[in-house]
């Protein structure tokens, strides 16, 4: 059976030491540091078996932060959604790369990066996924300013 956020939270704290997750509303909030632990546990344990990333994607707060939100399931146990999220400062959001564990969230960071400017530590691949190596900024933060990229410089307007 399916646990409550508030158990989910109570396991968490008592199977990995030094973890702190927080419950608001319908989410589950790690800190950036335990992400790979909580997760790894997650997916491993089995009364969870959270083998499923179905969602990866980014939300930008300015001015202060972005959070990386994931949601995940349980195709063994037939459960989910489980929305995890992690806070990031906005000046330099990093956070560790889940692709070791779960192999679907390889082109879903790099879409993260590409649009929000989130880097993903220790991911195997991290480069732009939609747009070209020379676009400049990140057109999913609110503060993106829209220019014409199809101008060439110095040609006729």
């Amino acid at each position: 059976m399916w646990a409550s956020l508030d158990e989910l939270k109570s396991v968490l704290e008592q199977q990995l030491p030094g973890v702190t997750v927080t419950v608001e509303g319908a989410v589950l909030y790690v800190e950036p540091k335990n992400l790979v632990s909580v997760c790894r546990y997650l997916k491993d344990s089995e009364r969870f078996r959270l083998d499923y990333l179905a969602n990866l994607t980014a939300v930008d707060y300015p001015p202060e932060r972005i959070e990386v939100v994931y949601h995940v399931y349980s195709m063994d146990k037939k459960h989910g959604p489980l929305p995890l999220k992690v806070r990031l400062p906005r000046a330099e959001p990093k956070v560790a790369s889940v692709t070791p564990i779960w192999r679907g969230a390889e082109f879903q960071e790099r879409e993260a990066y590409d649009l929000y400017g989130v880097i993903f530590e220790g991911h195997p691949d991290l480069r732009r996924i939609l747009l070209w190596d020379g676009f400049q900024g990140h057109p999913m933060r609110k503060d993106y300013v829209v220019e014409d990229q199809n101008v060439l410089e110095g040609g006729p307007a």
